[in-house]
């Protein structure tokens, strides 16, 4: 048995606690399809969102963000829009919109909406009338149309693949060629065009003006591309001029993470300027290393970025505390707070990853016939991982249905899925449909009581009837009760805008940090680690006795 060693060394120093509000907050995803049916269809809508709010408010989070809610085909799940000023009426309306921010509003709960800027569906008028009006024509210039290669342009016009797998480019039948980095559906918006530029701004302020409270941007890192389009061989390697290295996480190539990008996020800083409240952009950024990263989030660009580089470390030690501290290195440096994540519904939930031979990798999905995770050790390592990101400084965002514990439906039937990736690329890639389930609400009930009449979109597993919220709700050390707990002590201890100060441990299992006066330890290992005597426990992943804290478990402390 091991013995902590408490003596500080200051990485992060703790803020005031009158700052803006998302340097601090814990934000809650809702995937609008798989968070509450209303309707009674099998899929989830902004009523059913509504009714279930009050939940949210009770689990003690300060803010949700919507997943795409807008018109759309959905052949990318809403991220292919077709109009960004309308509510797809899968979802609802315009008015069911303006109840549930209403009655967020009410709740204390702030809404931040998806906004999907790199591409659109190709079912949007601009797309549309690019279609009908041909080569050369002012239509076609706001996406990119290119020629092709070869002796009659037969050939793409570079050798770009999309990030689902196949071709980037699609021919049509005049003979030119379209760019989407995602589905055939999705085509790439021309970002050197004012007229795109100008678009999304009055999006921007369409949303604004009813109230919302801040955008999460879609590929925020991918709607410049490299003048000229050239060739890329996908090299992978060291960002030019820097020493950090390139883990391969991030997204890469002459398609992604251009300067360029950083100009539109200036334009918009001003657009939110305009109103009240200190509106908010979040960047979904793949991008490595994390000094790139921090340019997202420079004093007049955006306000947070998901930090990737956390959530794709595996589950050691000394890895994810070299991540951390890079993290507050990084972004302190431009004075952003690091923005905590470990799921979303775009990877396999942590309750699933953290279960597998290689705890913590990120596969694209799981399936029948592959290799499943250990549900029980799955579980245990998230509330570990889950109470360690919560007491670190800054915000954090929580998946729908991570509260409950919830792995991902990791058997699946292949004839059931939805996600293009797993088309694209012949069943390669099992996708993203095993994150995006819906939730189970009532044991008991048919569908788990997500839909009034029983009926799901994708089908849940049975097992989940000991993850319902009605299953947990009251119940001494349940996975919700416990993420309640664990929130609450984070709200009074301002562990939000708290330090980070490390404490030495005996061992490399271990990550111990003090905040504020509260001291995290995070034992990764199997092996039990002694904590300080007369300590108070204020939070726990797992049962905590005699002052020994068990392996893959995490603990808040207040010392004697």
């Amino acid at each position: 048995m091991t013995s902590i060693d408490t003596r500080p060394a200051l990485v992060h120093a703790p803020s005031g606690t009158d700052g803006e509000w998302w340097r601090h907050a814990v934000i809650y995803q809702v995937y609008p399809r798989s968070f509450a049916d209303g309707s009674g269809d099998g899929i989830g809508d902004l009523p059913g969102i509504t009714s279930r709010l009050p939940h949210l408010a009770e689990l003690g989070v300060d803010a949700v963000w919507l997943s795409p809610f807008y018109r759309s085909p959905q052949a990318d799940a809403g991220y292919d829009v077709a109009d960004y000023r309308d509510v797809d009426p899968l979802f609802g309306t315009l008015d069911d919109f303006d109840a549930l921010l209403l009655r967020a509003h009410d709740l204390g709960l702030r809404v931040i909406v998806d906004l999907v800027p790199n591409h659109t569906s190709d079912e949007h008028a601009w797309f549309q009338a690019a279609m009908a009006a041909g080569p050369g024509s002012p239509e076609r210039e706001r996406y990119l149309f290119r020629e092709g290669q070869g002796e009659t342009g037969e050939l793409p016009p570079n050798n770009w693949e999309s990030i689902f797998g196949g071709p980037a480019w699609t021919r049509v039948a005049d003979g030119q060629w379209y760019l989407h980095l995602f589905d055939s559906r999705q085509p790439d918006l021309n970002w050197e065009h004012p007229e795109v530029r100008a678009e999304f701004e009055d999006v921007l302020r369409f949303w604004l003006d009813r109230g919302v409270d801040g955008f999460r941007i879609d590929v925020a890192h991918g709607m410049v591309k490299e003048p000229g389009l050239p060739d890329w061989d996908g090299h992978v390697s060291m960002i030019e001029g820097s020493d950090e290295p390139v883990a391969g996480n991030g997204n890469q190539g002459p398609m992604f993470d251009q300067d360029g990008v950083h100009e539109i996020y200036r334009a918009w800083n001003r657009v939110l300027a305009e109103y009240a409240g200190d509106r908010a952009l979040v960047a979904e950024a793949w991008v490595e290393p994390l000094s790139r990263l921090a340019r997202y989030v420079r004093p007049d660009e955006m306000q947070q970025a998901f930090n990737f580089a956390f959530l794709a470390t595996l589950w050691d030690a000394p890895a994810l505390r070299a991540v951390i501290e890079a993290s507050y290195l990084t972004a302190d440096s431009v004075g952003a707070p690091t923005t905590w994540v470990l799921s979303n519904h775009d990877v396999v939930r942590h309750a699933s990853r953290l279960g597998l031979p290689v705890a913590g990798s990120r596969p694209n999905g799981i399936g029948h016939g592959d290799e499943q995770p250990d549900e029980e050790l799955g579980l245990r390592r998230a509330r570990a991982a889950t109470l360690l990101m919560l007491g670190l400084p800054g915000s954090a965002y929580l998946y729908q249905g991570e509260e409950l514990g919830l792995p991902d439906h990791t058997a699946l039937p292949d004839e059931l899925r939805q996600d293009p990736a797993f088309f694209r690329t012949g069943g390669a890639e099992r996708g993203r449909d095993g994150c995006r389930v819906p939730l189970p609400w009532a044991a008991d009930e048919p569908g788990f009581g997500f839909s009034p009449t029983g009926v799901t979109w994708l089908p849940q597993p049975a097992s989940w009837a000991s993850y319902a919220l009605d299953a947990q709700r009251g119940v001494s050390g349940s996975t919700y009760e416990t993420y309640c707990l664990a929130l609450a002590v984070r709200r009074d201890e301002h562990l939000g805008t708290g330090g980070l100060a490390w404490a030495d441990s005996y061992g490399d299992d271990v990550i111990a940090f003090e905040n504020r006066d509260v001291l995290v330890v995070a034992n990764l290992g199997s092996e039990p680690v002694g904590l300080p005597a007369g300590a108070t426990v204020l939070a726990s992943s797992t049962p905590v006795s005699g002052g020994i804290l068990p392996g893959d478990a995490t603990v808040w402390l207040r010392r004697p």
